[in-house]
């Protein structure tokens, strides 16, 4: 009997540890990092924040609600607050009536309009290389700016798989590039899937042409591709990380005098399915190169690229 208990016991401790290692590094960092403000908040009142119960989940929820959060982020809270629960061993009912209905009575009486970051079109796009080219930057560092800019609108990159890339991902071919994801967020089992890049017909803004460049000038042959600069502009070993997108993103819109308080480093991926919606390209194709795993995001992007377009003022003359 002791040993099936101690079976029993080691199994549940090898499921906890399969639980842990089933989401993505950056993915559960993101979940602690929500948790803990549940936490602060559980502190502050007399709460327990594990395991907790769903009356006290509803009324953090109602609490950010009066901050003037997003219905978006609000669902994001809850289901870092049910992860965390889980990966710790605990359950913790997130459907409950409790939870559920408190967040319909929210998104009622607040309205649920998402005002999420702002895709970089591709007049934009255009304007961020333009101001790298014409900065007072050493060349090499404007090389490594630009390929990373071009690079994750033209794949339709998340930040944190921009940065992940190494030169051992990349195969130039007659076509154009293919890059290896060896790992994304909606790939958790690490199956790895490519994203080819055709060369395009003007050369200044083709992704490929000017990653050629900044490898010949960077002389990487393995490892990171986009690294750190030491003084000097001499390359560093260090993976560059996936906030320095963001940040890149915002300093070259600054220094073209764009507000650029509502970009981020998603405005690339975003930018991307906005820009292909546009032009017409099929839900399927952009799901293709974006890996997004569901359609709802990529039809809200095609939704807000036919504002316009299939808009009914268009066939009334005035």
């Amino acid at each position: 009997m002791n040993d099936i208990i101690t079976d029993i016991k080691a199994l549940k401790e090898e499921t906890l540890l399969n639980l842990q290692s089933s989401k993505a590094v950056n993915t559960v960092r993101a979940y602690r990092s929500d948790f803990n403000d549940f936490g602060l908040f559980c502190a502050k009142n007399g709460f327990k924040s594990m395991p907790s119960e769903p009356n006290v989940v509803a009324m953090y929820l109602t609490y950010l609600s009066t901050k003037e959060m997003r219905m978006s982020t609000l669902k994001r809270r809850l289901v870092s607050i049910g992860i965390i629960h889980k990966l710790k061993g605990h359950y913790l009912d997130t459907k409950h009536p409790s939870i559920i209905e408190n967040m319909m009575g929210i998104k009622r009486r607040k309205g649920s309009i998402q005002r999420g970051k702002k895709p970089l079109l591709i007049n934009y796009l255009k304007v961020i290389i333009n101001v790298i080219d014409e900065t007072k930057n050493q060349e090499i560092k404007k090389l490594r700016d630009r390929s990373i800019i071009l690079i994750g609108f033209s794949g339709g990159f998340r930040r944190n798989e921009i940065v992940s890339i190494d030169y051992e991902d990349l195969d130039f071919v007659e076509e154009g590039l293919k890059i290896n994801i060896r790992r994304s967020k909606t790939d958790q089992f690490g199956e790895g899937f490519k994203k080819a890049l055709p060369y395009f017909d003007s050369s200044e803004y083709c992704p490929v042409v000017s990653l050629k460049k900044w490898i010949d000038v960077s002389k990487i042959k393995s490892g990171a591709l986009f690294r750190r600069f030491n003084k000097g502009s001499k390359i560093s070993e260090n993976r560059l990380t996936d906030q320095t997108v963001a940040l890149l993103i915002k300093e070259y819109l600054g220094l073209a005098g764009i507000d650029n308080k509502n970009y981020s480093g998603h405005s690339l991926r975003s930018g991307f399915a906005t820009t292909a919606a546009e032009s017409g390209v099929e839900e399927r194709s952009i799901m293709a190169m974006t890996g997004h795993k569901t359609s709802e995001m990529v039809r809200r992007y095609i939704k807000e690229a036919n504002l316009f377009k299939n808009n009914a003022l268009n066939k009334i003359k005035i």
